[in-house]
């Protein structure tokens, strides 16, 4: 075998790197002779396939979620007119039709389930939720408000979204902003419901199977609410962890984000959990609240829904079989 100081090139007969590595992970697993293992490369073959996959997944499900949205959005922007004869307003008509894919998405992959909507009110409100790799259950909720009670919910979203080829489309259809704090307000102003996670991407990447915040000391979205004197809905998706995990404990990797500010962690998964998204009782407008204290107010009533529908530390094979279990009901 490899000792541990010397190079899977070096000498006179160099290896590949597969069986370098086949090498460097006998030594890890005390194989020493593989051909007293029958089907030992084989079953290694399997393994390192089955991680490249895992590695993979998330990419391809972001590629599947969004792009084929885009797709149907330059097509129906293309045939405008006739959206028009047929809707009377092209955003409308484009928007129904994103959110019956995305609810069909929900509901196949995820048994997607909404529960307190009557939380919402039919005036202007913040949702605050709490932000998994992927905001996959905001895009969730947005369409069953937008197909039942027919509403756009819009949300602020990082600046590097705006960078991502392709999304420009779904950014201007689904008004979807960047702040700052006083276009927040505007828009609430207007009657609208927005959505904003506090925690934002370094939430997504740094928490993690104990759906701890990562908010530092964020409370503009606090203020947000206060100025335009409306109330926060306070969100939670049950297993929303469970979709996508990143390896987000390695150090180097997290000053590399402080750095760079973009989602450079590798991540795993796309697994096809069971989602419920809980919308929790209105924290009503109080003009002599400051905005630290609403802070602690929203982290504390998110925090019992994280507390109350939620299994910690999180777990990717429970979620799994709840997914499954509740398509057992179904059928």
């Amino acid at each position: 075998m490899i000792g541990g100081n010397e190079s899977c090139t070096a000498g006179p007969i160099p290896m590949s790197y597969l069986t370098c590595l086949y090498h460097l992970l006998g030594d890890w697993t005390g194989v020493t002779r593989v051909e007293d293992y029958p089907g030992y490369e084989v079953y290694l073959s399997w393994l390192l396939l089955a991680l490249a996959l895992a590695f993979l997944l998330p990419a391809i499900y972001f590629i599947t979620f969004l792009y084929p949205a885009v797709f149907l959005a330059y097509c129906y922007k293309r045939k405008k007119g006739l959206n028009e004869a047929n809707s009377g307003d092209s955003c409308d008509g484009l928007r129904k039709i994103l959110a019956t894919m995305w609810d069909a998405h929900g509901r196949i992959w995820h048994g997607y389930e909404l529960l307190g909507a009557e939380n919402i009110p039919e005036g202007p409100a913040l949702i605050v939720f709490y932000h998994g790799v992927l905001p996959t259950d905001y895009m969730y909720l947005m369409s069953r408000l937008i197909l039942q009670k027919k509403r756009l919910c819009r949300v602020v979203a990082d600046h590097f979204v705006s960078g991502i080829p392709g999304l420009k489309v779904l950014i201007e259809e689904l008004e979807v902003i960047h702040g700052p704090r006083e276009v927040c307000v505007n828009v609430l102003k207007e009657g609208c419901l927005l959505a904003v996670s506090p925690g934002g991407l370094r939430e997504a990447l740094f928490s993690d199977k104990t759906y701890v915040f990562v908010w530092g000391n964020r409370q503009g979205f606090a203020q947000v609410a206060i100025d335009a004197k409306v109330p926060i809905i306070p969100m939670f998706t049950q297993n929303v962890r469970e979709i996508i995990r990143t390896v987000g404990g390695i150090k180097i990797l997290r000053k590399l984000y402080e750095h760079v500010r973009l989602p450079v962690l590798p991540m795993y998964g796309a697994f096809p959990v069971k989602l419920r998204t809980f919308i929790g009782e209105p924290i009503p407008y109080d003009p002599n609240i400051t905005a630290e204290e609403l802070t602690a107010k929203t982290k504390a009533a998110i925090q019992a829904l994280i507390d109350k529908h939620q299994k910690i530390p999180g777990n990717i094979c429970r979620a799994l079989m709840e997914r499954f279990q509740t398509r057992q009901k179904e059928d």
